[in-house]
């Protein structure tokens, strides 16, 4: 794709003009989302709806059902019934994928892998969405349709454009924490079963006395982290591309039931007040140092499903779906995923999708004013009122479930992020101090593989941001690419804008 400045105003599809596409309308700073972002709502609605009918993303997965186990007293922090007593189980149905390909794509194939749960509690079902890398590419949702169109096909070649890849994240800097791990060998995990699932956003936790806490999910596998080399996932991808898929279903066939064990960070509002990094930021981590992990349940699979289509293919997640106990964060990326998974299922799946046997309540039946629609197949909830308040004995709400209040305030404005030097100090420490020495040479190699498909001027731009986060890191990119050096240090330097200008065509 030739790359020429812009000439023409960016508009919506009715033809206004475009003020801001890179930040969404907030109250403050750090959010929340205000609903009045007509652009935000109109670019995610009709990316939801750029494909029909497999997802969008997460299109190719394998899943499973089973439970999940309480084992540590956590009702100190939440209220949520499924998590109230050691010992207590809750049937789930679990779904793994990859993120960019499309459903006929390898497993193998280097892409972040999608951890899906949902939890049929005796309050209704609750789904947790994630993946297996604890951070992300972007932290605003008005990018994220741009960055999925990246990862996806040439509009004219239909292919796979290492230009487009490369140009989108060279262009975000905040995307360069999940790059590096991207790139390194957790980017291809060996199978579903060796790979850990995060919850990645921050999500809110409220007990019976109306305190709350700012939590994270980490799924660890007990069955040990697995990962293939490039080579590996190459070959694997040409002779087994669907391996993975394979590899969950037999080893459950079998009786080698795979298991997580759930991990939770947890902190106080006023411990997040100042901390030292945005705790809604999706492309941070909460280092274990400041807030370690403790051991709160166990995810075991022990079901294949015996119907692929019915069960896997028509299970549809949604970070809405939060139970009493549980709640959400002003993370914007999080709050726009809300809107957007719910979207695109009554896109993909119809505004029934609810009463398909895998998303239904099992413990909890509906009791809402909802009727009609496509696909209504149950009793639609017969003769009774389908409207509130009414005096026919109609389902009431009920204030003892609402959440417990947190103070939001700001200008509403399309706010950027301010901390320029921020997105580099986490992979920097990421490269020198998590990573040995075989890491560090297989995430150049992998970098070095795929990088050099782009543009000259996009591997300087990208190499920059390596040597940003650690000035060995972006060395030794250059060198693989037989870029100069001084080069690329000259762009590390200046500013995004500047570095933008200086790489143009």
């Amino acid at each position: 794709m030739s790359e020429k400045k812009p000439s023409k105003v960016l508009t919506t599809g009715f033809g206004i003009p475009v003020g801001d596409d890179q930040n969404s309308l907030t109250a403050g700073e750090r959010g929340p989302v205000l609903m009045q972002d007509v652009h935000l709502l109109d670019k995610l609605s009709h990316f939801d709806r750029e494909r029909i009918p497999e997802r969008v993303v997460h299109a190719k997965g394998a899943g499973a059902g089973g439970y999940f186990e309480v084992t540590a007293d956590v009702t100190k922090y939440t209220k949520a019934k499924f998590l109230s007593k050691v010992g207590k189980r809750t049937e789930v149905f679990a779904r793994f994928s990859t993120v960019g390909g499309e459903r006929g794509s390898a497993d193998a194939a280097r892409d972040p892998r999608g951890f899906a749960i949902k939890f049929y509690t005796e309050d209704g079902n609750h789904d947790l969405t994630g993946n297996n890398t604890p951070v992300f590419f972007i932290r605003d949702p008005l990018k994220f349709p741009d960055f999925i169109h990246t990862q996806k096909r040439n509009p004219a070649t239909n292919c796979k454009d290492p230009d487009m890849f490369w140009d989108f994240l060279s262009l975000t800097p905040e995307s360069i924490h999940q790059v590096t791990i991207l790139f390194s060998d957790r980017g291809t995990p060996a199978t579903f079963r060796n790979m850990n699932g995060y919850s990645s956003h921050t999500y809110k936790w409220y007990n019976d006395k109306g305190e709350y806490f700012w939590v994270q999910y980490h799924f660890k596998t007990d069955q040990g982290i697995k990962n293939l080399t490039r080579q590996e996932a190459e070959k694997l991808s040409g002779t087994d591309p669907d391996h993975a898929t394979r590899d969950l279903y037999a080893a459950i066939e079998k009786g080698d039931y795979p298991s997580w064990t759930l991990e939770m960070q947890i902190m106080t509002p006023e411990q997040a007040e100042n901390y030292r990094f945005d705790i809604r930021d999706i492309t941070k981590v909460w280092p274990h140092g400041d807030f370690p992990p403790i051991k709160v349940g166990k995810l075991v699979l022990n079901r294949n499903p015996t119907n692929y289509f019915a069960e896997v293919e028509q299970a549809a997640f949604s970070p809405a779906n939060l139970v009493p106990g549980i709640g959400i964060s002003p993370d914007k990326m999080l709050q726009a995923r809300v809107f957007s998974y719910h979207d695109t299922h009554i896109h993909r799946l119809g505004p029934n999708y609810h009463l398909i046997p895998v998303n239904a309540p099992k413990h909890s039946p509906e009791t809402s004013y909802q009727r009609d629609g496509f696909m209504r197949v149950d009793g639609n909830q017969g003769g009774g009122p389908n409207y509130w308040p009414n005096s026919f004995d109609g389902p009431a709400p009920n204030p003892a479930f609402l959440e417990p209040p947190f103070e939001v305030s700001g200008p509403a404005a399309r706010t950027p992020y301010n901390y320029p030097n921020d997105d580099f100090v986490q992979p920097g420490n990421l490269y020198r101090d998590v990573m040995t020495e075989e890491d560090r040479e297989h995430l150049v190699g992998n970098i070095v593989s795929h990088l050099s498909g782009a543009q000259k001027r996009i591997q300087l731009r990208q190499t920059a941001l390596f040597f940003k986060a650690d000035p060995d890191y972006g060395s030794r990119v250059a060198k693989g690419l037989g870029l100069d050096i001084k080069e690329v240090e000259r762009l590390a330097n200046m500013t995004k804008e500047e570095r933008a200008k200086a790489t143009e065509k």
